[in-house]
């Protein structure tokens, strides 16, 4: 789930070299939080959050295919 969430998000923003991920376990399930570069915030969230609302469904989808809850945090 992190290389997924870190391949979209690099090829959203300009400047993919600060792109990082990071994973921490909570509640009985992982929370990845994703930290993009301060002017491409606006790319990774979208208008009205529609592309963070996406990239959410994408991750979650897949993390439930392994039996996984996944939620992803954009954090500044």
């Amino acid at each position: 789930m992190k290389e997924l969430l870190t391949y979209v998000a690099q090829n959203l923003v300009e400047h993919p070299e600060q792109v990082s991920v990071t994973e921490a376990e909570g509640d009985g399930e992982t929370v990845l939080e994703l930290r993009v570069a301060p002017e491409d915030m606006g790319k990774v969230i979208g208008r009205q959050g529609r592309i963070a609302k996406e990239i959410r469904v994408l991750v979650r989808s897949l993390a439930q295919r392994s039996g996984k809850r996944v939620s992803v945090e954009i954090v500044d």
